[in-house]
Protein backbone atom coordinates (compact mmCIF):
# COMPACT_ATOMS: atom_id res chain seq x y z
CA UNK A 1 0.00 0.00 0.00
CA UNK A 2 1.63 3.33 -0.90
CA UNK A 3 1.36 5.63 2.10
CA UNK A 4 0.22 9.35 0.39
CA UNK A 5 2.67 12.19 1.19
CA UNK A 6 2.26 14.66 4.13
CA UNK A 7 2.06 18.43 3.58
CA UNK A 8 2.92 20.69 6.55
CA UNK A 9 1.65 24.07 4.91
CA UNK A 10 1.10 27.58 5.92
CA UNK A 11 -1.15 30.19 3.93
CA UNK A 12 -0.88 34.09 4.45
CA UNK A 13 -2.42 36.74 3.21
CA UNK A 14 -4.13 40.01 4.89
CA UNK A 15 -7.78 40.71 5.42
CA UNK A 16 -9.72 40.31 2.53
CA UNK A 17 -7.32 38.58 0.21
CA UNK A 18 -9.20 35.67 -0.02
CA UNK A 19 -7.85 33.24 2.35
CA UNK A 20 -11.13 31.66 3.30
CA UNK A 21 -12.10 30.76 -0.08
CA UNK A 22 -8.83 29.47 -1.46
CA UNK A 23 -8.81 27.37 2.18
CA UNK A 24 -11.67 25.50 1.51
CA UNK A 25 -10.29 24.78 -2.07
CA UNK A 26 -6.97 23.67 -0.84
CA UNK A 27 -9.52 21.40 1.35
CA UNK A 28 -12.11 19.78 -0.83
CA UNK A 29 -9.09 19.52 -3.64
CA UNK A 30 -6.34 18.09 -1.41
CA UNK A 31 -7.87 16.23 1.51
CA UNK A 32 -5.29 18.21 4.29
CA UNK A 33 -7.01 19.08 8.02
CA UNK A 34 -7.48 23.17 7.74
CA UNK A 35 -6.33 24.90 11.31
CA UNK A 36 -7.40 28.01 11.50
CA UNK A 37 -6.35 30.31 14.74
CA UNK A 38 -9.34 32.59 14.77
CA UNK A 39 -11.84 29.22 14.78
CA UNK A 40 -9.71 27.74 17.56
CA UNK A 41 -10.00 30.96 19.55
CA UNK A 42 -13.27 31.29 19.51
CA UNK A 43 -14.26 27.43 20.12
CA UNK A 44 -11.64 27.80 23.11
CA UNK A 45 -13.40 31.20 24.83
CA UNK A 46 -17.12 29.74 24.23
CA UNK A 47 -15.93 26.07 25.89
CA UNK A 48 -14.27 28.81 28.17
CA UNK A 49 -11.30 26.42 28.52
CA UNK A 50 -8.15 28.29 30.06
CA UNK A 51 -6.43 29.05 27.21
CA UNK A 52 -9.89 30.64 25.90
CA UNK A 53 -10.22 32.94 29.37
CA UNK A 54 -6.89 34.06 28.76
CA UNK A 55 -7.08 35.03 25.14
CA UNK A 56 -10.60 36.62 26.12
CA UNK A 57 -9.07 39.23 28.76
CA UNK A 58 -6.47 40.17 25.79
CA UNK A 59 -9.15 40.49 23.22
CA UNK A 60 -11.45 42.61 25.61
CA UNK A 61 -8.76 45.13 26.09
CA UNK A 62 -7.81 45.33 22.67
CA UNK A 63 -4.70 43.67 23.07
CA UNK A 64 -2.74 41.00 20.57
CA UNK A 65 -2.32 37.92 22.12
CA UNK A 66 0.75 36.87 23.63
CA UNK A 67 3.08 34.79 21.09
CA UNK A 68 3.08 32.39 23.78
CA UNK A 69 -0.83 31.32 24.21
CA UNK A 70 -1.39 31.38 20.69
CA UNK A 71 1.71 29.45 20.46
CA UNK A 72 0.22 26.76 22.92
CA UNK A 73 -2.85 26.86 21.33
CA UNK A 74 -1.72 25.85 18.05
CA UNK A 75 0.74 23.37 18.96
CA UNK A 76 -1.76 21.69 20.98
CA UNK A 77 -4.12 21.57 18.11
CA UNK A 78 -1.21 19.97 15.81
CA UNK A 79 -0.70 17.16 18.10
CA UNK A 80 -2.84 15.46 17.22
CA UNK A 81 -3.23 15.93 13.48
CA UNK A 82 0.97 13.88 12.71
CA UNK A 83 -0.38 11.38 10.59
CA UNK A 84 -2.50 13.76 8.61
CA UNK A 85 -1.36 16.85 5.83
CA UNK A 86 -2.26 19.96 7.51
CA UNK A 87 -2.81 24.02 6.64
CA UNK A 88 -2.13 26.36 9.11
CA UNK A 89 -4.37 29.81 8.40
CA UNK A 90 -3.79 32.95 11.42
CA UNK A 91 -0.89 31.22 12.54
CA UNK A 92 2.10 32.01 12.24
CA UNK A 93 1.57 35.85 12.93
CA UNK A 94 4.79 36.81 14.09
CA UNK A 95 8.62 35.67 13.88
CA UNK A 96 8.72 34.32 18.00
CA UNK A 97 5.66 31.95 16.80
CA UNK A 98 7.12 30.63 13.18
CA UNK A 99 10.16 30.20 15.74
CA UNK A 100 8.42 28.29 18.34
CA UNK A 101 6.22 26.13 15.25
CA UNK A 102 9.55 25.12 13.17
CA UNK A 103 11.13 23.73 16.71
CA UNK A 104 8.35 21.01 16.49
CA UNK A 105 7.01 20.82 13.52
CA UNK A 106 8.39 20.81 9.54
CA UNK A 107 6.82 22.82 7.81
CA UNK A 108 7.32 22.50 3.91
CA UNK A 109 5.89 25.36 2.10
CA UNK A 110 4.05 28.92 2.95
CA UNK A 111 1.62 30.09 0.47
CA UNK A 112 1.61 33.66 0.27
CA UNK A 113 -1.72 35.42 -1.17
CA UNK A 114 -0.09 39.02 -2.51
CA UNK A 115 -3.18 41.27 -3.07
CA UNK A 116 -2.76 44.68 -3.68
CA UNK A 117 -3.84 46.28 -0.67
CA UNK A 118 -5.99 48.51 -3.47
CA UNK A 119 -8.38 45.21 -4.37
CA UNK A 120 -8.71 44.77 -0.76
CA UNK A 121 -10.01 48.07 0.14
CA UNK A 122 -11.96 48.56 -2.48
CA UNK A 123 -13.30 44.79 -1.91
CA UNK A 124 -14.01 45.14 1.71
CA UNK A 125 -15.48 48.64 1.65
CA UNK A 126 -17.89 47.40 -0.80
CA UNK A 127 -19.41 44.44 1.62
CA UNK A 128 -22.83 45.67 3.25
CA UNK A 129 -25.29 43.35 5.27
CA UNK A 130 -28.94 43.09 6.64
CA UNK A 131 -28.25 42.50 10.24
CA UNK A 132 -30.81 40.97 10.92
CA UNK A 133 -30.87 37.63 8.24
CA UNK A 134 -27.04 38.02 7.96
CA UNK A 135 -27.45 38.80 4.42
CA UNK A 136 -24.05 40.23 2.85
CA UNK A 137 -23.99 42.25 0.04
CA UNK A 138 -21.37 43.30 -2.32
CA UNK A 139 -21.60 46.71 -4.41
CA UNK A 140 -19.31 45.49 -7.42
CA UNK A 141 -20.53 41.55 -7.52
CA UNK A 142 -23.90 41.00 -5.91
CA UNK A 143 -25.08 44.53 -5.20
CA UNK A 144 -28.41 45.15 -3.97
CA UNK A 145 -31.90 45.53 -6.31
CA UNK A 146 -31.98 49.13 -4.40
CA UNK A 147 -28.88 51.25 -3.01
CA UNK A 148 -28.68 50.48 0.74
CA UNK A 149 -31.52 48.42 0.92
CA UNK A 150 -32.43 44.32 1.74
CA UNK A 151 -33.99 42.88 -1.47
CA UNK A 152 -35.78 41.04 0.94
CA UNK A 153 -37.27 43.44 3.54
CA UNK A 154 -36.61 46.42 2.63
CA UNK A 155 -34.91 46.88 5.38
CA UNK A 156 -31.81 49.93 5.18
CA UNK A 157 -28.10 47.55 5.12
CA UNK A 158 -25.04 48.70 7.48
CA UNK A 159 -21.48 48.21 7.07
CA UNK A 160 -19.65 46.48 9.62
CA UNK A 161 -17.25 48.79 11.61
CA UNK A 162 -14.81 45.93 10.42
CA UNK A 163 -15.17 47.24 6.38
CA UNK A 164 -15.32 50.74 7.44
CA UNK A 165 -12.66 52.06 4.59
CA UNK A 166 -10.59 53.76 7.94
CA UNK A 167 -10.98 50.73 9.92
CA UNK A 168 -9.79 48.36 6.60
CA UNK A 169 -6.96 50.63 6.05
CA UNK A 170 -5.48 50.68 10.12
CA UNK A 171 -6.27 46.64 9.63
CA UNK A 172 -3.82 46.08 6.45
CA UNK A 173 -1.27 48.38 8.18
CA UNK A 174 -0.89 46.45 11.14
CA UNK A 175 -0.81 43.27 9.20
CA UNK A 176 1.77 44.48 6.70
CA UNK A 177 4.13 45.82 9.94
CA UNK A 178 3.42 42.16 12.01
CA UNK A 179 3.32 39.56 9.11
CA UNK A 180 6.25 41.25 6.85
CA UNK A 181 8.80 39.84 8.98
CA UNK A 182 7.43 36.46 8.68
CA UNK A 183 7.12 36.26 5.41
CA UNK A 184 10.83 37.41 5.00
CA UNK A 185 11.59 34.68 7.55
CA UNK A 186 10.15 32.07 4.78
CA UNK A 187 11.80 33.21 1.94
CA UNK A 188 15.06 33.18 3.43
CA UNK A 189 13.98 29.61 4.39
CA UNK A 190 13.03 29.06 0.69
CA UNK A 191 9.94 27.67 1.72
CA UNK A 192 7.79 30.87 0.67
CA UNK A 193 5.63 30.46 -2.53
CA UNK A 194 4.12 34.01 -3.39
CA UNK A 195 0.70 33.92 -5.62
CA UNK A 196 0.01 37.72 -7.17
CA UNK A 197 -3.38 39.02 -8.60
CA UNK A 198 -6.52 40.63 -7.83
CA UNK A 199 -8.93 37.48 -7.95
CA UNK A 200 -9.28 34.61 -6.34
CA UNK A 201 -10.71 32.88 -9.65
CA UNK A 202 -7.34 33.59 -11.02
CA UNK A 203 -4.69 32.89 -8.42
CA UNK A 204 -6.36 29.98 -7.18
CA UNK A 205 -5.32 27.88 -10.64
CA UNK A 206 -1.41 28.76 -9.74
CA UNK A 207 -2.16 27.78 -6.01
CA UNK A 208 -3.81 24.40 -7.12
CA UNK A 209 -0.91 23.84 -10.13
CA UNK A 210 2.02 23.98 -7.39
CA UNK A 211 -0.07 21.78 -4.89
CA UNK A 212 -0.97 18.78 -7.45
CA UNK A 213 2.89 18.89 -7.31
CA UNK A 214 2.55 17.95 -3.57
CA UNK A 215 -0.57 15.90 -3.25
CA UNK A 216 -2.72 13.87 -5.20
CA UNK A 217 -6.14 15.51 -5.71
CA UNK A 218 -8.60 13.15 -3.82
CA UNK A 219 -11.78 15.00 -4.94
CA UNK A 220 -11.04 13.45 -8.46
CA UNK A 221 -10.55 10.51 -6.97
CA UNK A 222 -14.00 10.45 -5.37
CA UNK A 223 -15.70 11.60 -8.42
CA UNK A 224 -14.43 8.81 -10.28
CA UNK A 225 -15.69 5.91 -8.38
CA UNK A 226 -18.98 4.80 -9.90
CA UNK A 227 -21.84 5.74 -7.39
Amino acid sequence: MVVPPLLRAVIMGPPGSGKGTVSARIIKHFGVKHLSSGDLLRDNMQKKTEVGILAKSYIDQGQLIPDDIMTQLMLNELKGLDRYSWLLDGFPRTVAQAEALDKECHVDTVIDLDVPFETIKCRLTARWIHPASGRVYNLEFSPPKVQGIDDVTGEPLVQRDDDKPETVSKRLQAYDAQTKPVLEYYRKKGLLKSFSGTETNKIWPHIYAFLQTKLPDVSQKDAAIPR
